[in-house]
């Protein structure tokens, strides 16, 4: 199903290890898949490569990027 260094697109609200409020359409890559399958760690990064946010998704909460999708922006708090 999923792969780790694949990118993902969240499908629900998520939050972030720190509090981070994740939206559906975000894009983050799975840096990290539990060994019973049943979450992932997902690395969050901004346009200039920054981490925004890790976070541990559900399979539910997520699918696979496909050739149908867009890039999309918004902005952020950044944490300092």
């Amino acid at each position: 199903m999923f792969k780790e260094h694949e990118q993902i697109v969240l499908t629900a609200e998520v939050l972030g290890d720190e509090g981070e409020a994740l939206k559906p359409g975000d894009v983050g890559t799975l840096i990290h898949i539990h060994p019973d399958k049943e979450a992932a760690v997902v690395e969050f990064l901004s346009l200039d490569g920054s981490t925004v946010a890790l976070a541990t998704v559900l399979p539910a909460q997520m699918r696979p990027v496909t050739g149908a999708d867009l890039t999309h922006a918004r902005t952020v708090t950044m944490a300092v």
